[in-house]
């Protein structure tokens, strides 16, 4: 994992990642550019939180894992800030790990947090993107409190994807994996959807697009 300054290239960060034009200059001198590569392990269970983390490209996840070995994934990013909760506590609840090979910026903790308490601007600005989390994480916790597989898969096009159309950007054993399911449950009950003619799966440009079927509409 390296590390090097970011600053000099916010204008073409900003053009692909909108939310950092909210950050003011402060924030932008100490942005430090962080690499890592799939698989690899940012920041262990009960490590102490050196800096908040934004997804520039790849995939980050926030994991912890079962007594029996099963992943339980608490969040997931492609984009924007991962382990917002890691600003007001003393270790990581979980690990952070990359899913793919990834590049992230890291913002030194003390340096958000005099930010936060001087910048109005980037403190409303702050509150609207927990806000917007808080809302994602309730679809999450309304998903996994369903009983049936069947139904979390059509719950997640339903609230992750747009007009009952979802295009998975991840492997089918992360997303599993992300439900709580095991790949297998997974599959038996994408497999039974599409029978019973409930979702439509298809192929376009190498991606899976899932929909919706016309008994769910």
């Amino acid at each position: 994992m390296g590390a090097k300054s970011a600053n000099a290239a916010w204008s073409a960060l900003a053009r692909t990642h909108p939310e950092l034009e909210a950050f003011p200059a402060q924030l932008r001198d100490a942005a430090q550019e962080i690499r890592a590569r799939a698989g690899e392990t940012l920041f262990r269970l009960g490590s102490r939180p050196r800096a908040m983390l934004f997804v520039l490209e790849g995939e980050v996840r926030l994991v912890r894992r079962t007594a029996g070995g099963a992943d339980v994934v608490l969040q997931r990013a492609r984009s924007g800030f991962v382990a917002e909760a890691s600003l007001e506590s003393p270790r990581y609840h979980c690990d952070i790990e990359a899913v793919t090979e990834s590049r992230l910026l890291g913002f030194p903790l003390e340096v958000f947090r005099d930010v936060l308490g001087n910048d109005a601007a980037f403190r409303n600005f702050w509150m609207r993107r927990l806000a917007a989390e808080v809302r994602k994480l309730r679809a999450q916790c309304e998903r996994l409190s369903l009983h049936s597989a069947a139904d979390r898969i059509e719950h997640y096009i339903e609230a992750e994807g747009r007009d009952a159309r979802l295009e998975l950007l991840q492997t089918k054993k992360t997303w599993a994996a992300e439900l709580g399911l095991t790949h297998e449950a997974l599959y038996r009950a994408l497999a039974g959807l599409q029978r019973e003619g409930r979702v439509v799966a298809t192929e376009e440009d190498g991606v899976l697009v899932l929909k919706l079927g016309s008994r769910n509409r």
